[in-house]
Order: C-alpha cells, then structure tokens, then sequence
C-alpha cells in the first residue's frame, strides 16, 4: 500500500543562532531558537515520514524536554525515521518541500539540500523536490521574525 505523510516545523528567528536549513548553514543575522539545531527542513521531513508510517511524531521520539537533543543535529532525526521507514518496508516515492522564510534566499542553497536529503533517505535526488517562498512581508514570517517547513511525502512499499 502507498502511504502519504504531512510535515510542519516552525521556529522563531533570533540573534546568536545558526540558521541550518536542510542542513545548510545559511549566512544570517539571526537563527532558529530551538532545543537542537532547528533544522525545520529536518524536522518536517522526520514528521512526514513518521506520519505517513502511522508512528510517533519527532516530539515523542525526541523530546525537547530531554537533555540529550540539547543543541542535536537534526540529522539523527531523519536518519531514525529513514531507519523506521525501510524496517517497515517502505521507500520515497517522492517528497516535495516548500520552505518559507523572507530572507536570505534559498535558491542557491537548494541543490545541496536536495542531494544532503537523497542521501539521508536513500533515495535519488530526483525525487526530492525543494522550494523557497517568501510570506510576502506579512506575519512574523514575512517580517523574518520566523522560519517555517512544509513538506509531504510518498511512501511505496520495497520492492520484493
């Protein structure tokens, strides 16, 4: 059976932190306050492959109130989820992301993220699709007081 998931991440932008996108530092004057990294690309990917398993959400498997994600690369996240998906017996079909943040701009980052994402998922880089969207100045977001990360994923069974 195909199986679908939905993912969503939003972190408050803030001087005196990294801003990793996908894995990517990106040169800014402000970060993602966050328990770990605040990899919002990460987190929603780890979301939308735990939901579309029927699993536990990144919240449950690593919790903010727990030490031991203080400060984490959020890589560890999305190799666990990758790690439940082929245990369970599924792969990518597809996953498509839409990142949305008012500056700086995505566009020359995204190759990158897209193959650091192909990799992690075991899957090939053409079927990871990245976006970049501004929130056209309105709300925290468009005013770059915040970071946030959509992303759905198709999930079909391994081959036999």
């Amino acid at each position: 059976m195909t199986r679908i998931g939905h993912g969503f991440d939003l972190h408050r932008l803030e001087p005196g932190h990294d801003l990793i996108v996908g894995g990517v530092k990106l040169d800014h004057d402000r970060g993602c306050d966050a328990h770990s990294d605040g990899d919002v690309v990460y987190h929603a990917v780890t979301d939308a492959v735990l939901g579309a398993l029927g699993q536990d959400d990144i919240g449950q498997l690593f919790p903010d109130n727990d030490p031991k994600w203080k400060g984490a690369d959020s890589r560890v996240f999305v190799e666990a989820a990758a790690q439940r998906m082929r245990d369970a017996g599924y792969t990518i079909g597809n996953i498509d992301i839409t990142v949305v943040l008012q500056r700086p701009k995505l566009s020359p980052h995204k190759d990158t993220i897209k193959a650091s994402l192909a990799s992690l998922l075991g899957c090939d880089v053409s079927q990871v699709n990245v976006k970049g969207k501004t929130h056209e100045k309105v709300d925290a977001l468009g005013e770059n007081r915040a970071i946030a990360c959509h992303v759905v994923v198709l999930l079909q069974p391994l081959a036999a």
